[in-house]
């Protein structure tokens, strides 16, 4: 095993430059390189923040929320009880293809819109509160913070902060020291905690998108600190950190229904994003790693799959760009800033659809009237009974 990984997987040319072997890159007492065996510690470290998240949301980020007044006020409507498409809607799809509604009306006896309308209402049970969301977004608004604090802690005395040229000075041959191992270590245990949970975080619409960046950026961390990119990957997590924990803020701020502190911040936010990830991002980062490496080597495959992971990484940027430029639009024309064009808020009913509802919300209070009327009726009957034997007149009129 241990050869097939050196001839498969560990091969020089892969991961150093042309002219450099790993005999080069032996350590010493005094000089550390980093090592793939380093990013062990990586998943349990992950575990640890699962841990901490659980315990941060329930002992400090539900009080809060409840201090800074988010409230869970609406209730969707509940559906109606049914074995067959429950069990559909858990082990198959919450959203059926037309041939599945007809093969269930089928089963069911009921309509296809019946069916429809079950699923609709099913869906919207499952909207997550206000409280969750609040409780997801200070957790990641706490980290976000902290990160990019530390990270401007370790490399504001570094050079290549201020010049990303300095980047490659001495590549590959660049000593690996104790705060950017735990940089590094710290900021790839919290990707692998939200991708281990983000089947059970608040879903939005750009929830493909985010499994991609949580895996692409997995992949750029895990080959860039095996490959020694960890000047360039410093500054990757900080020009990401530098926007993210605004978003968050905005959002604690959002559930909360502090508007005005909202939209301050979601400009605050946008205009940190398009600095940083449309502007520093391409014009430092990517220039560096595309142009000025090829000063200090030649191309080889290390070179080509980073840039590549890069680029994903912009193409992300772009997107969520578009995204914050719609709500932008959106508060010039409106006012104010609606909502996150990514979260998944309850499905639109038609008009007819809400006479349907009511329908149903009539026919439940009509069927608890009428699991009432029974015993109303008799003690009715029984209070008309003692006052004819007591001889009083009912009061009642005659007509009831």
């Amino acid at each position: 095993m241990e050869s097939l990984l050196d001839r498969w997987l560990w091969r020089q040319e892969y991961w150093l430059p042309p002219g450099v072997t790993w005999a080069d890159m032996v350590e010493t007492e005094s000089v550390q390189y980093p090592q793939p065996r380093d990013l062990l510690i990586t998943l349990p470290l992950s575990l640890v923040f699962i841990a901490a998240r659980y315990a941060f949301e329930r002992l400090v980020a539900l009080p809060l929320s409840w201090k800074m007044g988010v409230r869970d006020t609406t209730r969707p409507v509940l559906a109606v009880q049914n074995v067959t498409l429950e069990v559909f809607y858990k082990q198959q799809s919450r959203s059926p293809s037309q041939s599945q509604f007809h093969s269930l009306s089928k089963q069911c006896d009921l309509s296809q819109r019946q069916i429809e309308r079950w699923f609709r209402l099913r869906r919207n049970q499952d909207r997550p509160s206000n409280s969750k969301k609040f409780c997801e977004a200070c957790w990641r608004f706490t980290f976000y913070m902290i990160a990019f604090l530390a990270g401007l802690a370790v490399l504001v005395d570094k050079p290549w902060f201020w010049d990303p040229s300095e980047c490659w000075v001495g590549y590959p041959q660049q000593p690996l020291q104790t705060s950017q191992y735990w940089y590094y270590m710290t900021e790839l245990a919290f990707y692998w905690s939200l991708l281990l949970r983000v089947s059970f975080d608040v879903k939005r619409k750009d929830f493909k998108e985010q499994v991609i960046h949580h895996i692409a950026t997995i992949f750029l961390m895990g080959f860039s600190y095996c490959a020694n990119y960890i000047r360039v990957g410093t500054l990757v997590l900080l020009v990401h950190d530098a926007s993210d924990y605004l978003l968050e803020s905005a959002k604690m701020f959002n559930y909360a229904g502090w508007r005005r502190v909202c939209d301050s911040l979601f400009f605050v936010f946008t205009a940190v994003f398009l600095v940083t990830r449309l502007v520093v991002f391409p014009s430092k980062v990517l220039y560096t790693t595309w142009y000025l490496s090829m000063e200090s080597f030649q191309p080889f495959f290390g070179y080509y799959f980073f840039n590549a992971l890069l680029l994903v990484l912009q193409l992300l940027h772009v997107f969520w760009a578009l995204l914050i430029l719609r709500m932008v639009w959106k508060f010039v024309v409106q006012g104010r800033v609606e909502r996150d064009e990514r979260s998944d808020e309850e499905e639109n009913h038609t008009e007819e659809e809400e006479e349907e509802e009511e329908e149903t919300r009539w026919e439940r209070r009509k069927c608890t009237f009428d699991s009432k009327l029974p015993s109303l009726a008799n003690n009715c009957v029984f209070n008309n009974l003692t006052n004819q034997r007591n001889g009083t007149p009912s009061r009642q009129p005659k007509a009831r």
